[in-house]
């Protein structure tokens, strides 16, 4: 098994006033890791803990207690700053610079050469949707754009792990699907990310593995759909029926289970109806007045993985996104499987004793 891309053991921060005297535990006692291209996300009120704890991981600020490793050294080690791409809670840009200017300065940050720093920038500034704005001062910038130059620095340098802090704050709709489709894709080219965010349907549709803090400590942590899965339902889909041809079944299964079945008709969500509702406008009036759609992950950025991808066609040909797989080795419950099983089983009869 590969080792763990972070690994964080008893993790602890107090904060003290002028005197040394300890005024806030804001971390206490948090262990966890992520594996190399896994997608963890961290959730928890305001003041939970959340953003001191990537602090830590970035060497923002050193723990007070506990250990941390990234890539098996300490984070504060430049050879892991050079693998690491970060994105801060607030966008903090020089006002008075260009998208251009500020990724090249990050660039320059990381000692790529000129003709390099050029490549990147082009291809960041086509990925988030901003090639049209690059000479425009980004004081001038909404907060959503400048979220989005936030992020191309934060990937100026190719790194292996990706820490985000709320990476959607102060984006539109169109923006959150982007991101989202674009974390989804550097995961899938072996990068680790560690999110933190408060959209909580965001990170249940994008994480492998959740961890959530409250007051400081963790209180939950493990895979989505360990976390998630009602166990107790079942739930049967039968796409393309009439409601009058499926009534005889549920009764079946009722007088079977002495139960009563529920019956309805999926939804699209609303982000899968207005992504599709603002791809149509955008090819009827192609020229952009904002934010353009994004080009794809840039093709520095795709490792392995291969060609570059639409993300905005990718969304609307495919609107909804599975729920995240549970690593191989997750703990399963046999007696969860067990009952499963059985029921599955017994559906199956009454359903073949009604065809009968």
């Amino acid at each position: 098994m590969p080792e763990p891309v972070v690994r964080a053991e008893r993790l602890a921060r107090t904060f003290r006033d002028f005197w040394g005297r300890p005024r806030v535990r804001a971390v206490r006692d948090v262990s966890f890791q992520a594996e190399p291209g896994a997608i963890l996300g961290l959730l928890g009120p305001n003041g939970s803990g959340k953003t001191t704890t990537l602090k830590m991981l970035v060497s923002l600020i050193a723990p007070t207690s506990g250990a941390v490793r990234v890539f098996g050294r300490a984070p504060s080690d430049l050879a892991v700053k050079a693998r690491l791409g970060y994105l801060p809670e607030e966008t903090r840009l020089y006002p008075y610079l260009t998208p251009d200017e500020i990724i090249a300065f990050y660039g320059r940050l990381f000692d790529l050469s000129g003709r390099e720093r050029r490549r990147r920038t082009d291809q960041l500034l086509d990925m988030v949707g901003l090639a049209h704005a690059r000479r425009r001062p980004v004081g001038e910038f909404s907060k959503g754009m400048a979220r989005r130059i936030g992020l191309a620095q934060a990937l100026v340098n190719d790194p292996d792990l990706l820490v985000l802090d709320e990476p959607t704050s102060g984006l539109d709709p169109v923006g959150c699907s982007q991101v989202k489709a674009l974390i989804r894709s550097l995961a899938q080219r072996g990068k680790t990310i560690i999110i933190s965010s408060h959209l909580l349907a965001d990170l249940e549709n994008l994480c492998d593995r959740l961890l959530i803090l409250c007051n400081g400590a963790a209180i939950e942590q493990g895979g989505v759909r360990d976390l998630l899965e009602d166990r107790r339902t079942v739930r049967l889909t039968f796409p393309g029926l009439d409601p009058d041809r499926v009534a005889p079944m549920l009764d079946a299964l009722g007088r079977e289970f002495n139960l009563a079945p529920e019956i309805d008709h999926p939804m699209r969500s609303l982000e899968t109806f207005f992504l599709e509702s603002v791809d149509r406008a955008r090819r009827s009036q192609p020229e952009p007045s904002g934010v353009a759609a994004a080009a794809g992950v840039a093709p520095f950025l795709a490792g392995k993985g291969g060609a570059r991808e639409d993300v905005l066609s990718k969304l609307v040909a495919s609107p909804s996104q599975p729920a995240a797989s549970p690593p191989p080795d997750a703990p399963t419950s046999e007696t969860g499987a067990e009952k499963d099983a059985e029921a599955r089983r017994a559906a199956n009869e009454a359903l073949r004793r009604l065809v009968k």
